[in-house]
C-alpha cells in the first residue's frame, strides 16, 4: 500500500532528519521497488522555441524577458520523428516534445502536428511524453487516444510560493491541468524546481501537495535552477542549488512516493558524477539526456556513459508505451 495522506509536519521530520539517516532510509524504499543499478534515459526536445507569453521569472522562453532565446516557427513532423529516432539510437526509452506557450488553446494545425508525431513515435516503442502548457480534457483525451504516455506539467514550488515566481496563471490552474491529464487516462510527469528564492518550507509543502494526490504522479523531476541572463531570477543574490539541496529533495520525495520515478533534470550538468552518484543513492532513477535541455546546456552523452561506467549503473532498455 502507498500512504497518500502525510501531514506538512511528518513530512518536514523527513525531510529535516540527519543526512545519513535520510539517505539510508531513501536508500532502502528505493531497493524495495526499484532495481538501484537501472535508470531511464530521457529525451526532450524543444519543438517550439520562445515566444510565450507566460511571465515565469525562471524562464528564457518568456517574450517578457531578454534574453538570447529567439522565437522559431514549430518543428515539422519529420524533423520531429528524425529527433526521436536519434533519441532511440542513443539509448533513451522516453521522448518528450516540449513547446513554448502558455496553454494549447486553439492551435489546430500545431495540435495536428503533435498528434501525427505522437502516433509515428509510439509506433517506435517509445514512451511518448508532451508539455504543451495547459490542456482541457478533450485534448487530453485526443492526446491519449493518439498514442501518448505521459503529460508533464510542473507545479514548479509551493501554492504559497508561487505568485512570486508566476503571475500569468495561478497555482489551481496547473492542477486543473493535471486533473484533465489524469481523467484522460495519461501518465502524470510533474515536478519541482529548486533555487527560485523558495523556503525549506515552501519545498516542503510543494512535497506535501504531490504527497497527498489521491495518484502520485508516475513521474517527479527535480530541476536545479539555471540561470539565464535577462530573466528576473538572474539578478538574485539566492546561493546556487547544491547537492544537499537536491539529495534532500530527492531523497524525501522518494520516501513519500516509492513507485515514482524521480527524474535529474535540469541543472544536472553543474553537478560532478560524485554528485550525481548521491542523487541516485537518494532515491533517483532516470535522468534527461542530451547536450541541450530545451534552451540550457546539459551533460552530453559521452559524460553520461563515462560515468554510468564508473557507478555499475546501466540504462533501462525497455518500457511499456501503453497505458
Amino acid at each position: 500500500m502507498i500512504r497518500k495522506l502525510w501531514s506538512k509536519s511528518e513530512i518536514s521530520q523527513i525531510y529535516r532528519m540527519p543526512w545519513q539517516n535520510l539517505i539510508f532510509e531513501a536508500a532502502q524504499v528505493h531497493r524495495k521497488h526499484w532495481d538501484p543499478l537501472t535508470v531511464q534515459r530521457c529525451t526532450l526536445l524543444s519543438i517550439k522555441t520562445g515566444g510565450c507569453t507566460e511571465d515565469c521569472k525562471y524562464c528564457s522562453q518568456s517574450v517578457q524577458h531578454k534574453t538570447f532565446v529567439k522565437p522559431t516557427p514549430m518543428m515539422k513532423t519529420d524533423e520531429i520523428i528524425n529527433a526521436a529516432k536519434e533519441a532511440k539510437e542513443s539509448g533513451s526509452t522516453r521522448f518528450c516534445m516540449g513547446s513554448a506557450w502558455r496553454e494549447m488553446g486553439k492551435k489546430k494545425k500545431a495540435f495536428r502536428t503533435i498528434l501525427e508525431a505522437i502516433r509515428e513515435i509510439k509506433a517506435m516503442d517509445l514512451q511518448v511524453c508532451c508539455t504543451l502548457g495547459m490542456v482541457t480534457q478533450e485534448q487530453a483525451k485526443q492526446l491519449k487516444d493518439a498514442g501518448l504516455f505521459a503529460y508533464n506539467h510542473n507545479l514548479d514550488t509551493s501554492r504559497e510560493h508561487y505568485p512570486k515566481v508566476i503571475t500569468t496563471r495561478t497555482y489551481d490552474d496547473r492542477l486543473d491541468t493535471l486533473a484533465n491529464v489524469r481523467s484522460a487516462g495519461l501518465t502524470v510527469c510533474s515536478g519541482i524546481i529548486l533555487g527560485l528564492g523558495e523556503s525549506e518550507d515552501d519545498r516542503i509543502s510543494a512535497l506535501h501537495t504531490y504527497a497527498s494526490m489521491e495518484k502520485h504522479p508516475e513521474s517527479f523531476p527535480v530541476n536545479a535552477l539555471v540561470k539565464v541572463e535577462g530573466t528576473p531570477m538572474y539578478e538574485e543574490p539566492d546561493k546556487p542549488v547544491d547537492v544537499w539541496d537536491m539529495g534532500r529533495m530527492i531523497a524525501t520525495a522518494r520516501i513519500l512516493m516509492p513507485k515514482t520515478k524521480i527524474r535529474l533534470s535540469a541543472g544536472r550538468k553543474e553537478f560532478s558524477d560524485l554528485e550525481q552518484s548521491m542523487m541516485f543513492m537518494a532515491g533517483a532513477n532516470s535522468i534527461f539526456a542530451g547536450d541541450t535541455l530545451l534552451t540550457t546546456k546539459n551533460q552530453s552523452l559521452d559524460d553520461d556513459q563515462i560515468m554510468f561506467k564508473r557507478l555499475g549503473m546501466k540504462l533501462e532498455s525497455h518500457v511499456r508505451v501503453n497505458k
